[in-house]
């Protein structure tokens, strides 16, 4: 009789409004052309995965919003996440004690197709390799957006996705690069990763390009105050179930402004012909190699503590990844 071979790992499982814990899964073994990958970090998104915890993904959005490797279905149980670094323990030679992030959820230990999984470039640390999902959109919403070097832009958000676009406008010959956030503390983030500050009342109003990544009117609000003439406010929260009132009168109209939706789903129309999702996500993969970036990693959150933690993590407002350190984490 052949010897069973499938492990014993944990996973997080959202399992009512606000409630999250850890159950046992059994990790099959890998077949041919699969690999077993032994979790080392993880990241929480704090504004995506507050909304499923909270039961507020829309039933319309049911199908839309899965995670490639979710497990159950919305509104609950439902295990979620989509970023996770860990080592191959078990596959193909070529990467049989690599470091690899996927797309999977929060779980110690899971067996995927070896073309589910990217490997880490040897001079990206672990830790830091976690926001390649965060990257990913990041890097859509640039493509969405368009920004050109010496263009006057806005960024009306300081979380993780509203600073790493920051930092690749910031990178454009030229370009002027403003965080806008309600947060004093995150004007340090901010001139860390090449971008200035200020408070909404003070935001400037003649910017070329404005991103809008708070998840609040009120946001939203500042970011269509902040956009010049004929300006595009490119609009990449994501608020699940609620309604936003937007401030569509004034001069919204004689300005010309356009509101356009940035969403990681799709690759962004500009570059949808030439470009799959494996290839974005490997661009954003190695768009970090940039020590700067580090400044976005709060401190790690033990995986076995992170039930308990989670409350804290999505009411938090440090701007900066929850990072999850899992036990076999160097």
């Amino acid at each position: 009789m052949a010897k069973d071979r499938s492990m014993q790992a944990k996973a997080l499982w959202y399992v009512a409004p606000g409630h999250a814990e850890l159950r046992d899964e059994t990790v099959a073994p890998p077949g041919p052309d699969e690999m077993r990958v032994r979790a080392l970090y993880g990241a929480v998104s704090r504004g995506t995965e507050r909304l499923v915890c909270n039961g507020r993904v829309p039933p319309s959005e049911f199908e839309r919003m899965r995670a490639p490797f979710m497990g159950g279905a919305f509104p609950f149980p439902v295990k979620y996440g989509y970023a996770t670094v860990g080592r191959v323990e078990e596959g193909p030679p070529s990467l049989r004690g690599r470091v690899v992030f996927a797309l999977a959820p929060h779980q110690s230990m899971f067996t995927l197709a070896a073309d589910a999984v990217l490997p880490v470039p040897v001079n990206i640390p672990a830790a830091r390799a976690v926001l390649a999902a965060n990257m990913e959109t990041a890097l859509n919403v640039i493509w969405d957006g368009g920004p050109a070097p010496a263009d006057r832009i806005a960024i009306v958000g300081g979380g993780v996705v509203g600073l790493l676009i920051a930092r690749l406008c910031a990178r454009l010959a030229g370009a002027h690069v403003m965080l806008i956030d309600i947060a004093p503390a995150r004007a340090g983030l901010a001139q860390a990763l090449g971008a200035t500050f200020a408070m909404p009342d003070s935001a400037p109003v003649d910017c070329d390009l404005v991103f809008h990544a708070s998840g609040t009117a009120s946001g939203l609000a500042t970011a269509l105050r902040c956009a010049g003439e004929e300006a595009t406010i490119v609009e990449l929260s994501w608020y699940g179930s609620g309604d936003v009132a937007a401030p569509l009168g004034e001069q919204f109209h004689s300005r010309r402004l356009r509101l356009i939706s940035s969403q990681v789903g799709k690759v962004a129309p500009s570059h949808r012909p030439r470009w799959t999702h494996s290839r974005r996500l490997a661009a954003a993969l190695a768009l970090l190699d940039d020590a700067a970036l580090d400044a976005l990693l709060a401190p790690a959150t033990a995986f076995d503590d992170l039930p308990a933690r989670l409350p804290t993590i999505f009411s938090d407002a440090d701007a900066r990844c929850p990072l999850i350190r899992y036990s076999e984490a160097e």
